[in-house]
């Protein structure tokens, strides 16, 4: 895994590369600010929050796709790379966004999406006219079997074959993803330049970062071999997924694209430590940091997403510590998220959304904020919004939720057993609308929302919340601050505490000049927390420890022994006496 980086190792990296010490916030455009009364948010509505971001700390804006796309995937299936949607607004709209961001001190995250573009996309319109049209090597083409059937039999992340039938040409494309969505052939040197085209095009716009959409799966085996299922039945990841050429791509597209002081972040579909260790590493020059989402399947049983569970708090424990060692010892580093738009709340899912919700969504964000990485702030988790309650299917839109819905009533399930399982699951639980204040629609819209309003709006929004030292958004803002202070936690040796404990989760950050600890209650019961003797005696004690944030009033003192209530979550700092 190579070597652990030593201090000044790492100070060095720290100076140069600013992100380290930065928290990004996540911008779902659709249901962020609407200011044309569509019920669709727009870019001109983010550019009217962003005193709303500079105050909170934030020092980067990942904005989802804003292309024109026929919207099968949420804007993920790329019609035109160049070109704004019109659903959201102007090119002219999105350069004052560059330059108003910019304006800030802030910097803006572009997401990229070129494993795949949109059949719409005008690339794929000239690719499937003739097999000698100059275009048609952009994607992946291969004939049927002497049957008729697929190439080989690799499935569809969304389901299905993961190969569609061209009866102009009589040739099979490969789409990974919905059948909408033709995978790009990375084999073609056309289709790098295209790219890097592209990417050169918004980086020169005053885009100074990019989000790159499953960019580990570029690179396929070209045997395009069959699946013998000895990694997940039938599916063919293990010829796509972080394949053989990636990491040469990457080089290169770093090279071409990027600049000293771009920001990077490569989404890791189904990837391992060791890879994302290379693909972050500084030495490697392929990406600032990487997202895996391991952590976030410790409540599928058996893997499968679609069946219900209590999430496995030892498994996420032992999830988040195994990459905070592996990433700091090989010299990686993190993408830290508990939220995202593909993902229910993590406040709904691992605490507690009700009497609790407050404590919870703090305690959440603390222990995050302590880990070593750059933090991700989904909208609306700043202001500890929940998953909303969905009445019916009907209040649904999410493609993936719908169709769900129906295959497991086919599996035997009842209406209402069905929809239970969708109101956990459902990637429309991250997608309802942001809630700015206590008027019609939370102000999100003046028309109606294109998606429901959470009903409990009213308690839970921004205008609540912006002057209250106790809120939610308070306790966000304070954590934001102390990355850019703390030397601890860009720099310090992660060491776990907890030893298994049922309810709890503690972690120190330790450098040569202070010690960070961090203590979680994840219950809604009282608990007891004893540190390990030998850390006890080391640093507790030997030193002027200070509460950074506290979820309690009044918060406990740093002792060897701790009492918790439900939800209470600490940050101390102990800065070593002479």
């Amino acid at each position: 895994m190579g070597h652990y980086w030593g201090d000044q190792a790492v100070n060095e990296v720290k100076r140069q590369e600013w992100w380290r010490r930065s928290t990004v916030y996540q911008v779902y455009p659709k249901s962020f600010k609407d200011t044309t009364g569509s019920g669709q948010g727009d870019i001109r509505g983010l550019l009217e929050k962003l005193d709303y971001l500079q105050d909170l700390g934030i020092d980067i804006i990942w904005l989802q796709p804003v292309y024109v796309s026929p919207q099968n995937d949420n804007g993920y299936d790329v019609a035109d790379y160049c070109e704004i949607d019109p659903q959201f607004g102007t090119m002219e709209d999105f350069d004052e966004l560059a330059a108003e961001v910019r304006r800030r001190g802030m910097n803006l995250m572009l997401d990229i999406v070129v494993n795949h573009s949109s059949t719409e996309h005008k690339w794929f319109q000239e690719a499937k006219k003739s097999k000698d049209n100059p275009y048609r090597d952009y994607y992946i083409w291969r004939d049927p079997k002497p049957d008729g059937s697929a190439p080989n039999n690799w499935e569809s992340k969304f389901g299905g074959s993961a190969w569609q039938f061209d009866e102009g040409t009589g040739q099979y494309f490969l789409t990974l993803f919905d059948k909408t969505q033709a995978d790009l052939n990375w084999e073609n040197p056309k289709v790098r330049e295209e790219v890097y085209h592209l990417m050169s095009f918004w980086a020169n716009k005053g885009v100074s970062g990019f989000r790159m959409d499953v960019i580990n799966l570029i690179s396929k085996d070209q045997e395009f071999p069959e699946d013998d299922g000895s990694v997940s039945p039938g599916d063919g990841r293990k010829y796509y997924t972080d394949g053989p050429r990636v990491h040469e791509y990457l080089k290169e597209m770093n090279q071409r694209v990027f600049g000293p002081d771009t920001v990077t972040v490569g989404e890791m579909s189904s990837t391992s430590l060791e890879h994302c260790i290379r693909y972050s590493n500084p030495e490697e020059r392929e990406f600032s940091m990487t997202f895996n989402f391991h952590h976030l399947k410790v409540d599928y049983p058996g893997g499968k997403k679609w069946e219900l569970m209590p999430y496995d708090f030892e498994q996420l424990k032992a999830l988040l510590s195994e990459w905070q060692t592996g990433m700091q010892q090989g010299g990686g580093w993190n993408a830290l998220f508990l939220n995202n738009h593909d993902q229910p709340r993590a406040l709904s899912r691992f605490a507690d959304d009700g009497e609790y919700r407050v404590e919870s969504a703090k305690m959440l964000a603390t222990t995050l904020h302590g880990l070593q990485g750059t933090p991700y702030v989904f909208q609306g988790e700043e202001i500890g919004m929940p998953n909303p309650y969905w009445n019916h299917i009907g209040e649904l839109r999410d493609i993936e939720s719908l169709n769900m819905y129906v295959i497991l009533q086919e599996q035997g399930k009842t209406p209402e057993e069905a929809l239970d399982i969708i109101r956990e699951r459902s990637r429309d639980n991250s997608r309802t609308p942001m809630q700015w204040d206590d008027g019609s629609q939370a102000g999100f819209t003046t028309g109606t929302p294109w998606i429901k309003v959470d009903e409990r709006y009213r308690e839970i929004n921004v205008q609540n919340q912006l002057n209250d030292p106790d809120s939610v958004y308070s306790h966000y803002k304070k954590l934001i601050a102390l990355r850019k202070e703390i030397d601890a936690l860009t720099d310090g040796k992660y060491e776990r505490l907890d030893e298994g404990h049922p309810q709890v989760f503690a972690y120190a950050r330790i450098t040569n000049e202070e010690t960070v600890v961090v203590v979680s209650n994840f219950s809604g019961s009282g608990a007891v927390f004893n540190f390990p003797e030998e850390f006890a005696a080391k640093h507790i004690g030997g030193g002027i420890a200070e509460l950074l944030a506290g979820n309690t009033k009044p918060s406990p003192a740093l002792e060897a022994r701790i009492e918790l209530t439900p939800y209470s979550s600490y940050m101390w700092i102990i800065r070593q006496t002479a």
